[in-house]
């Protein structure tokens, strides 16, 4: 049975009191319907995700920012040669190298710096080429 207790609250604008009923929840426990992580790990696979590659940061005063114009060059703090990361809504998940591919920029993985269960997901063959 819920417990009952009476809570009092006042209204400044009419200096008046109000008393109402406040129940604490109760809930059934939940049961495991047995069904398999893997079946529902298909409906997530079709599903898109913005991925963002970072070649390098840079931190500039808003002076500067305004400075910029076309031909201005902002350093950046990667070096030559350092991998990009890689990030997937804003979670970074891996580090690679910058490539060209058909005249497109593309991202040659290096390594996967997720989490452990990301890492050692079975992805279906067809969606591992992508």
């Amino acid at each position: 049975m819920a417990d009952t207790e009476q809570v009092k609250t006042e209204q400044t604008d009419e200096q008046t009191s109000d008393t109402m009923q406040a129940k604490t929840a109760e809930f059934s426990e939940a049961v495991d319907t047995g069904a398999d992580s893997g079946e529902n790990m298909d409906v997530l696979m079709d599903i898109k995700m913005p991925i963002t590659v970072a070649i390098g940061n840079a931190n500039v005063s808003f002076k500067r920012l305004l400075q910029l114009g076309p031909g201005s060059v902002l350093e950046l703090d990667r070096l030559v040669g350092q991998p990009a990361d890689l990030y997937v809504q804003d979670i970074r998940l891996a580090t690679g190298d910058i490539v060209v591919v058909n005249d497109h920029y593309g991202i040659r993985i290096r390594e996967v710096v997720g989490s452990k269960t990301v890492r050692d997901m079975k992805v279906p063959e067809e969606a591992a080429s992508v």
